[in-house]
């Protein structure tokens, strides 16, 4: 991961402007093994040459995402459409509000990256527990990767092999760990050893297109449903005033984007704080309509009988489906290496800072490390995927640690930065983002503990 240029990856230009998987790779790296002054740096920390229009385009491609298929379920959890609509406008609002503050503390501090902002604002102790915060929501998230891997080649083989009601019981091949692992071995663990990933970004961009196509399709099939897909039943509200908190993770993990905002933010041609608040508000909107579509389609096709992965829910033989299913397949194949390339710089940028080592005299042991710590997080998420396989229980974790990225840390940076503020007199609008902050930070611990607690809760009684 070192470069000549003495940051974890390569040159900020590399990733500024791409709209591709690359973007999200830079937007994680660590801001703590630099050894150049940022006006040493190239001269990317000028305007960048991103559009408005661009810039909608690339939030939108890093909020949308396999996420969309545990959707239908999460308006489920809600009680029904009213109430998961009605959830994700209200959240929506304080998640615009998150990437406004990003922004807000981004220029600020003239920090270029989430967790650069955060320990500029915030502080060595929220920076080191954003840092780890990041690493194991990447983690995580790539253990959800490798169970929708698990459960669209379920689907997929059921269809070939004839056996749509147990799909690869009949034979040591199509059994689902056996699939799971010779498709992380063959395919997701030599595209996460390389220092660089770059390469990606055309089959990232496929997976975008795949995204698109999986809520076309889902959308279609409720409008013209195949006649043997009738719901089971289709709850109009929900059975405890509790239940609807239980669709806090999904939409968490659906509309996370917040991690790129900063990056994305710093590449515009004009990167100022009123204009932002205009390109994250479209590209918000964007996000909500398709995962709104993706969402109600398929719980009104399924009811509450719909499974954590909606594509599950289709019969195994259904083209459109399986297609969808390619894609999704995909997608997930490019995304594992972007997370895992990304929770390992935060990695090493916390094992560089805390050794005092500089990038430049550890090329050699960072080969040597970059593979133990490849080949570690490869198998340990690969063993939990294979023992764990409801991808509900994965986002309920993981929805909680993003909601930190969304409430949270934004929440804590609106403080600090109001409280830093050198004022003979507190205005009424002073008095009103501080409690704002506050509110956030308090929202965000509040749906973090109680989805974590909930999950635990639902290990311990299964």
């Amino acid at each position: 991961m070192a470069q000549g240029t003495g940051s974890i990856n390569s040159d900020y230009k590399d990733w500024e402007w791409s709209d591709d998987a690359g973007e999200r790779a830079r937007l994680l790296q660590s801001p703590s093994v630099e050894t150049l002054p940022k006006s040493a740096e190239s001269p990317g920390n000028g305007p960048g040459a991103t559009s408005a229009l661009g810039a909608v385009f690339i939030v939108v491609n890093a909020a949308l995402g396999a996420g969309l298929l545990n959707f239908p379920a999460a308006f489920s959890m809600a009680g029904g459409v009213a109430a998961g609509v009605t959830l994700q406008m209200c959240m929506l609002i304080f998640i615009i509000g998150g990437l406004v503050i990003l922004a807000y503390c981004s220029q600020a501090s003239n920090e270029r990256t989430y967790q650069e902002v955060v320990w500029a604002v915030c502080g060595k102790v929220p920076g080191v527990l954003c840092e780890v915060a990041i690493a194991v929501y990447t983690f995580g998230t790539c253990i959800a990767f490798l169970i929708i891997i698990g459960d669209q080649e379920d689907k997929i083989i059921a269809a070939l092999v004839k056996e749509p009601e147990e799909a690869g019981s009949g034979h040591w091949y199509t059994d689902r760990k056996f699939t799971i692992s010779i498709t992380a071995f063959l395919l997701i663990l030599p595209l996460s050893i390389p220092k660089e990933i770059g390469f990606q970004k055309y089959a990232s961009s496929l997976s975008v297109i795949g995204t698109w196509y999986v809520t076309a399709v889902i959308i279609i099939k409720y409008i013209w449903p195949d006649k043997e897909l009738v719901p089971v039943e289709i709850p109009t509200s929900p059975s405890t005033w509790t239940a609807v908190f239980n669709a806090m993770p999904t939409i968490c993990f659906g509309f996370q984007c917040h991690m790129s905002s900063v990056p994305v933010f710093n590449s515009m041609k004009q990167p100022e704080v009123k204009t932002w608040g205009a390109v994250v508000t479209v590209a918000m909107v964007i996000a909500l309509f398709v995962y709104t579509g993706t969402g109600v389609c398929g719980f009104l096709t399924f009811g509450a009988g719909v499974d954590q992965d909606v594509l599950m829910s289709y019969p195994s033989n259904d083209i459109p489906v399986a297609l969808a299913r390619a894609f999704i397949i995909l997608c997930v194949l490019t995304s594992y290496p972007i997370l895992h390339f990304c929770g390992r710089a935060v990695l090493e940028g916390l094992w560089l800072r805390y050794t005092g080592v500089t990038v430049e005299e550890d090329v050699v042991r960072e080969r040597r490390r970059r593979l133990l710590q490849t080949i570690s997080w490869f198998l340990l998420t690969l063993l939990l995927a294979l023992f764990i396989p409801d991808i509900g229980k994965v986002i309920s974790v993981i929805g909680g640690l993003a909601a930190c990225f969304i409430f949270v840390f934004p929440g804590l940076c609106l403080i600090q930065a109001k409280l830093s503020e050198i004022q003979e007199t507190r205005a009424l609008s002073w008095w009103a983002q501080v409690s704002y902050g506050v509110f956030m930070v308090t929202l965000g611990a509040f749906i973090f503990g109680q989805t974590t607690a909930n999950a635990i809760f639902l290990d311990l009684t299964a």
